[in-house]
């Protein structure tokens, strides 16, 4: 039994598709759709949970997402190449990216930065510790210095 508010995700009467959106989940390994550019990498929870949002929402809806996963900068003139070229960090943020599009309450992030660069590492922490404020963030860690950063930056993040 897993408790969301009180109430079991796994409950047989419960829809998956609601405890997708509700948790999102950024693995240790970046898995972006390697067919799809990085905008519909983005976007692609949208589709997956049948949610309807126009041409410019999307555009919006994608521009915030990288925003808050420190990788819009990087990619704002590739928006239209594949997501499997990015770089091991880039993937990682595309993937938060991607997670945030369906705006959970949750995310959950099992060792995110476990094969990443210091660099890449850093931007990883610092998008949690930017977003401790609008979700909550559990991460996975064998890393305790990491699990020590994760604690002090706010009450939230885990």
């Amino acid at each position: 039994m897993v408790l969301l508010d009180e109430a079991d995700i796994y409950d047989r009467g419960r829809r998956i598709t609601h405890a997708r959106r509700e948790i999102g989940m950024v693995f240790q390994k970046p898995h972006p759709f390697p067919a799809m550019s990085i905008y519909d990498n983005v976007v692609a929870g949208l589709r997956l949970n049948a949610v309807k949002v126009g041409r410019d929402g999307k555009d919006d809806l994608v521009e915030e997402c990288l925003t808050k996963a420190g990788l819009r900068k990087e990619v704002r003139d590739r928006l239209r190449q594949p997501g499997g070229a990015l770089s091991g960090g880039q993937q990682q943020r595309l993937c938060i990216a991607r997670s945030l599009a369906v705006r959970p309450r949750v995310l959950l992030m099992d060792e995110p930065c476990s094969a990443l660069d210091p660099t890449s590492t850093r931007h990883i922490e610092e998008t949690v510790h930017d977003l401790k404020d609008e979700v909550t963030v559990v991460i996975v860690t064998h890393n305790m210095q990491q699990a020590a950063r994760a604690r002090t930056r706010g009450p939230r993040t885990t």
